[in-house]
Formats: C-alpha cells, sequence, structure tokens
C-alpha cells in the first residue's frame, strides 16, 4: 500500500477506491484496492474488502480528481455472465474492471430513504467521476455495477454523454432455471429483488400488492425479470443503439468472440482481433466468476440441464404465465439494439 503524503495523493491514485458514501456527512470513504486485488475479488463488497487498508473518509468538497478515464457500464438483470463479461475487461494498457461497486448501491439505497433528487445526482455525478479514475494511461473503465442500481441506468447515462453500456440479460426460462436451482436462497432475492423494484417505481403490470404476495415464487422471479426488461427496453428507446447495446447470456456463452468483438467495437477499446482471441481463450470465459474452478459453456449447460429436470414443469408454467403478463402490460420480450445479429 503506498500511504499517501497529501489528500491530492489519495485522490489522484485509483488505488484508494471510492467505496462508500455518508450522506448524513457528505463524505466519501475510501479502501486501498490494487489492481491485483480487484482481479482477485468477485464483488466491491463490505464484506469482500473488510480487511483492505481503510476507509479513510474524506469530505466530497476535497474529492474532484485530477483526471478521469472513458467509463462504459454492464448493466444486467442478474445470473446472465455480467460477472464472467466484466472480468474480461481487466486487460491492463486498454480497460480496468470495477466490479459492483458498492458506493452506486449507496446512491440507490439514499435515494429509496428519501434523498432528494437533485442532490443525489450531484453526489452521483461525482461518484462517477471517482470511479472513472484510470490506473494507467489510455485506460479506460467498465464498470459492472449490481442489478440494484438498474433504476439509475437512465441518470447515469445521462450524465455521462459519452459512455457506452451493454444491456445483458438471461432469456426468462435461464433466468428462472438459476433462481430454482438455489433453492431457498434464490428465492429469497427475487422477493428482496421485487421490494427494492416497486420502491423504485419500476413495476407496473396491474398487480395490487395482494396480487403480488399471491404469486409463488418463480413467478416473483418473473415479475423481478419483466420489470427490468421494461426498464432496458425503455433505455434502448431513449439513447439507441449508438450508445446502448442488448445481449443475452445463451448467446454471448455460444458466441463469446463475437460478442466480445462488438463490445470491444461500442466501448471504442483498442483491442485487436488476436487480444480478443486471448481473452476468450482466458480464465474469465473458462473459469467459474465467483468459484476457482474450470467452468465453461459444457458445465453451465450441465447445470441448467439439472435445474430443469427438477424444476421444469413449474418454470415452464411460469414462462407462459409470464408471456401474458408482458402482453397485457406492454412489455416487449425481445430487446431491439441487439449487440450481435
Amino acid at each position: 500500500m503506498q500511504v499517501p503524503d497529501t489528500l491530492a495523493d489519495l485522490i489522484g491514485n485509483p488505488a484508494w477506491l471510492a467505496h462508500r458514501y455518508d450522506p448524513g456527512h457528505d463524505a466519501f470513504h475510501f479502501r486501498w484496492v490494487d489492481r491485483s486485488r480487484h482481479a482477485a475479488t468477485t464483488f466491491l463488497t463490505e464484506e469482500a474488502l473488510a480487511d483492505a487498508p481503510g476507509p479513510v473518509p474524506v469530505a466530497r468538497a476535497d474529492t474532484a480528481p485530477p483526471a478521469t478515464a472513458p467509463l462504459h457500464f454492464i448493466f444486467h438483470s442478474a445470473y446472465c455472465c455480467s460477472t464472467m463479461l466484466a472480468r474480461a475487461f481487466d486487460a491492463p494498457g486498454t480497460s480496468m474492471a470495477l466490479k459492483e461497486p458498492l458506493l452506486l448501491n449507496d446512491m440507490v439505497g439514499w435515494r429509496r430513504r428519501g434523498g432528494e433528487p437533485a442532490r443525489v445526482a450531484e453526489v452521483l455525478d461525482r461518484t462517477l467521476a471517482l470511479l472513472a479514475r484510470p490506473f494507467a494511461p489510455g485506460e479506460a473503465v467498465v464498470v459492472k455495477p449490481s442489478n440494484v442500481v438498474n433504476a439509475l441506468a437512465p441518470v447515469i447515462l445521462a450524465l455521462r454523454p459519452e459512455a457506452k453500456a451493454l444491456l445483458l440479460h438471461a432469456p426468462l426460462p435461464a433466468y428462472l432455471r438459476s433462481i430454482a436451482k438455489k433453492d431457498m436462497w434464490g428465492r429469497l432475492w427475487v422477493r428482496e429483488l421485487l421490494i427494492g423494484l416497486l420502491k423504485d417505481g419500476l413495476v407496473d403490470l396491474g398487480f395490487d400488492t395482494e396480487g403480488y404476495l399471491g404469486l409463488t415464487d418463480l413467478q416473483v422471479a418473473a415479475v423481478g425479470w419483466l420489470a427490468q426488461h421494461a426498464l432496458f427496453a425503455r433505455t434502448v428507446a431513449r439513447y439507441g443503439p449508438a450508445r446502448v447495446a442488448t445481449l443475452d447470456s445463451e448467446t454471448l456463452v455460444a458466441r463469446p468472440r463475437e460478442a466480445m468483438g462488438a463490445l470491444v467495437r461500442l466501448y471504442g477499446l483498442s483491442i485487436d482481433a488476436v487480444g480478443i482471441d486471448a481473452i476468450v481463450a482466458g480464465p474469465a470465459f473458462t473459469r467459474h466468476s465467483k468459484l476457482s474452478a474450470e467452468f465453461g459453456a459444457v458445465e453451465r449447460a450441465a447445470e441448467h440441464r439439472n435445474a430443469a429436470d427438477l424444476h421444469g414443469d413449474e418454470i415452464a408454467k411460469v414462462v407462459v404465465w409470464a408471456e401474458a403478463t408482458a402482453k397485457a402490460a406492454g412489455i416487449p420480450l425481445m430487446l431491439g439494439a441487439s449487440l450481435i445479429d
């Protein structure tokens, strides 16, 4: 760790990660997370960084960074290989990936607790600047927020007119299989997600509170998927294919080289064909993003087959129900602005 001699040294060094925001004191908290720690850390959570040096609180007024890098995003609706894809952009000299920085979650939590919108936007602007500090000259920063942050995606893109974004999702049946195979924890997670989406005002399917309580766990999962899908559709309509592109996880897994090539072009990164081949052959695409084990398309397909064997009948029924619900609510099941044809 490089101990900063001055506040400017801290703000100027991206290894001092802007980790949390305290609205009561209008201050950011920084922790030391160097490049190797980023690569070894699945998500930038409190638990994962508990032993990282810090936190060092700094008043927001003192946090203007001296330089910022091009900033791009992978917004996702969960269980769609987003962490795998983010890891692919840990490319020294070209790009740096930030995987689910908790600082963006803090913006969402503050907003949900009644933070004044103009002030939230002001702090979010500084948050984006702090996340965009380049680790090396010429590098871009690719941020994969938690899907909790999706409600802020349109605001983030408005604040950063040069930023490009991928909107990544799993096809509904695959998403439901991922939830089902996680048993109780997956089913609890989708209910927590729905609560957050309701607070964000992103659920408009014609149900009242009692209607949502009467849904099965996998129906609740489908509601969360539909709400995020509707948000992605609105984001495409607002910003267009020059700034946002959409991709599903099954296409990513089946055609990784094409997807990486198209995404490199969208972000404007200087990675040539040889570099793309090396990324696709490397650990981002061949090892589990959360476990230290080999995990590619074959292993992923086997996991989903097992879930389908156990829960296939329920999943099939929920898919039919969700398709009818989407039609009634005017939600397109196929998104425009596809990353690859």
